[in-house]
C-alpha cells in the first residue's frame, strides 16, 4: 500500500512505522514501531460468498471449497503465525462474515498478539455483528464498494448490494469500529471514484483504499476492461488532486493506492511538479523505506484449504500447505525457485523495468500481471504508466537524485 495522504499531505497514520519505518514521525499509536520484518498475512477463511463480483481474485461462489480449514485448524494457523511474528492477519474470503466462528477466530488472533483486520463486502454487517467483532478485538473493517449504486450492483452481481454495504459501514461507525472503503478501479467504474469518496466521506468514512486490478481469479477474465496506462495515470492524478483538495478543506481523509508500484515513482514526479523538490525528496525516502512491490516478501496468503501463496491475488501457485508444514517453514524455504527468484528479482527484471530509475521503489510492480501478459514473471508490468523521461532518472534530468540518502527530513 502507498499512502497518498501521508506522502502528499503529511497525514499521520497508525501504519507509519510498519510501512515507512517512520513511527517517530507520527503522533498516532502505531501498529509496530519498526518497518515489518515478517509478512502481513491474508487468510481467505472461506471461498463462500453471498455475492458474485466480476473481479474476485478468489473466484468465490455460493458453494465454497470442500475441506476448508476448521475452527481448530484456524486457531492452529493463528498460533503458527503468532510464533512466526506476523504483525497483521487480514480475515478475507470469499465473504468471511459467512463463517459462524469469525468472532471466535478474531478474538483468538487478538489474544495471540496479532492485529486482526477484516475485508468484507459489508452486506452482512449488522450493528450486532459489528459490535461483536469489535468486542472480539477486531481493529479495522475494510468494506468493498466499487461504484455508485448502479455500477456497484452490476459489478457485484446483486441489486441492492450498494445500499447494504453502506448500512454495514454505518453499523461499524455506530459501534466505533474503524472502517474504510476498498475500491477496485477498472473502466467499468472509474467515473464514479470521486462520487463515492464524496458520498462515503459524508457518511463518516475517512479511509479509502484504491486497488489496481490484478490478473488473478475472475480478475484475469476481465483484463480487457482494465484501465490503459494512460487512463491509469489520469485516475491516479485525479486521486492525488482529490486528496489534496480534501486536506486543504480541513478534511483529514486517508487515501491509499494498492497493487501498482508505478504509483511510487509517479508520486515523486507529482510532488516535484506540484509541491516542490524538497517534498519530492522526502517522499522518495519514505518510498525507499517502503520497499516496493511486496509479493513473496512482506505479504503472504493462506487460502481456505491451507495453501500458502505469494500474495492473495496469485491463487494459481502454492508454496505448500499449512496442514503439512508450519507457515514459517514454508515461507522461509527458498529452495522454491520462484520464491527465491522473486526475492532477488532486480537481477531478473527485463525490458523497461531493467533499467528504470524507480526500480528501487517499485521493484517491477505486479509480477502476476507480468506473467499474465507476457508468460514471464520478470517481464514488464503492463500497468506501468511512467514516461520514458521519468524512467530515465531524475538525476539525469538535473532535479532529484536517485537511490538512498535523498533526504532525512521528517514530517
Amino acid at each position: 500500500m502507498i499512502s497518498v495522504s501521508k506522502l502528499l499531505c503529511g497525514l499521520d497514520a497508525e501504519s507509519d512505522g510498519l510501512r515507512y519505518d517512520a513511527a517517530d514521525d507520527s503522533t498516532k499509536p502505531q501498529i509496530t514501531e519498526e518497518r515489518q520484518r515478517r509478512p502481513v498475512v491474508v487468510w481467505n477463511t472461506t471461498k463462500r460468498c453471498n455475492l458474485y463480483c466480476e473481479h474476485c481474485y478468489a473466484a468465490a461462489n455460493a458453494a465454497g471449497a470442500p475441506n476448508e480449514l476448521s475452527t481448530a485448524e484456524g486457531k492452529a494457523l493463528i498460533d503458527d503465525l503468532a510464533d512466526y511474528g506476523a504483525p497483521v492477519l487480514l480475515f478475507s474470503g470469499g465473504e468471511p462474515m459467512v463463517r459462524e466462528d469469525l468472532s471466535e477466530l478474531v478474538s483468538y488472533a487478538a489474544d495471540s498478539g496479532i492485529r486482526p483486520v477484516l475485508s468484507t463486502n459489508g452486506t452482512l454487517l449488522t450493528r450486532e455483528r459489528a459490535r461483536e467483532l469489535k468486542e472480539a478485538g477486531l481493529k479495522y473493517a475494510g468494506v468493498s464498494v466499487d461504484g455508485l449504486p448502479e455500477r456497484n450492483d452490476r459489478i457485484r452481481g446483486q441489486e441492492g448490494a450498494f445500499d447494504a454495504a453502506v448500512r454495514g459501514i454505518e453499523a461499524c461507525l455506530d459501534v466505533g469500529l474503524k472502517t474504510g472503503l476498498r475500491y477496485t478501479i477498472t473502466d467499468h467504474n472509474v467515473e464514479d471514484l470521486a462520487g463515492v469518496v464524496d458520498l462515503l466521506a459524508d457518511v463518516g468514512v475517512d479511509r479509502f483504499c484504491f486497488y489496481h486490478l490484478d490478473y488473478g481469479g475472475r480478475g484475469a477474465e476481465i483484463a480487457d476492461v482494465d484501465l490503459s496506462p494512460e487512463a491509469t495515470r489520469e485516475a491516479v492524478t485525479d486521486l492525488c488532486d482529490l486528496t489534496r483538495e480534501y486536506h486543504a478543506a480541513g478534511e483529514e481523509i486517508e487515501t491509499l493506492l494498492v497493487g501498482n508500484y508505478a504509483d511510487a515513482g509517479y508520486l515523486v514526479e507529482y510532488a516535484d511538479r506540484e509541491l516542490g523538490t524538497d517534498r519530492a525528496r522526502l517522499i522518495r525516502r519514505y518510498l525507499e523505506n517502503n520497499g516496493g512491490d511486496p509479493t513473496g516478501e512482506r505479504v503472504a496468503d493462506v487460502d481456505p484449504v491451507g495453501n500458502v501463496h505469494l500474495t492473495q491475488f496469485w491463487q494459481g501457485y502454492a508454496l505448500g500447505n499449512v496442514r503439512d508444514r508450519p507457515f514459517g517453514a514454508i515461507w522461509d524455504d527458498e529452495s522454491n525457485p520462484l520464491l527465491a527468484a522473486l526475492r532477488n528479482r532486480e537481477e531478473r527484471l527485463t525490458g523497461r523495468c531493467a533499467d528504470c530509475a524507480y526500480q528501487d521503489v517499485c521493484r517491477g510492480g505486479s509480477r502476476l500481471r507480468a506473467l499474465a501478459a507476457h508468460d514471464d514473471p520478470f517481464a514488464p508490468d503492463p500497468k506501468c504508466y511512467l514516461t520514458d523521461a521519468e524512467r530515465a532518472g531524475r538525476e539525469a534530468m538535473g532535479r532529484i537524485p536517485t537511490g538512498s540518502g535523498v533526504g532525512s527530513e521528517a514530517d
